[in-house]
């Protein structure tokens, strides 16, 4: 069997979820404030580029789980109702991401086809992320 072309299948997994574009994010955001709109990108990348102001930062390996209810590790913020928007860097990761969300039983769900970069190029606004991050080394405090 033959190893799967990732960004054919990426392709496919998009034939059959809500693909937002840039403007139409930017309409969600102003229109709905209960939006759940989620970086699933690593940390470093959040350290390093910042994200979309009010994203809510989601482990893409924790991601089922912070999800479910059943789970111990699970977020009040996925609520059964909520409007769900995944962004990643360019548009895959958060294809499997919404895909697998809509897999586990959340209606109302899509993802920015463009990503993060797709946003940062069209000028949309960054929120600084690194300097309220718990994540990052800081220079010690002199006493």
């Amino acid at each position: 069997m033959a190893i799967v072309d990732i960004f054919a299948e990426v392709e496919e997994i998009k034939q059959d979820l809500e693909n937002l574009s840039i403007d139409e994010l930017k309409d969600e955001i102003s229109e709905n404030p209960g939006l759940l709109l989620i970086d699933i990108r690593e940390i470093q990348e959040l350290v390093e580029l910042g994200t979309i102001p009010g994203a809510v930062h989601v482990a893409r390996g924790m991601m089922e789980f912070w999800a479910s209810p059943a789970s111990p590790y699970y977020r009040e913020y996925f609520r059964e109702d909520a409007r769900i928007v995944a962004f990643c860097a360019g548009g895959g990761r958060s294809a499997y991401a919404a895909r697998d969300l809509k897999a586990m039983g959340f209606k109302n769900v899509a993802h920015l086809e463009p990503g993060f970069n797709g946003w940062s190029k069209s000028g949309g606004a960054i929120e600084d992320f690194a300097s309220n991050s718990r994540w990052i080394r800081r220079p010690a405090k002199e006493d």
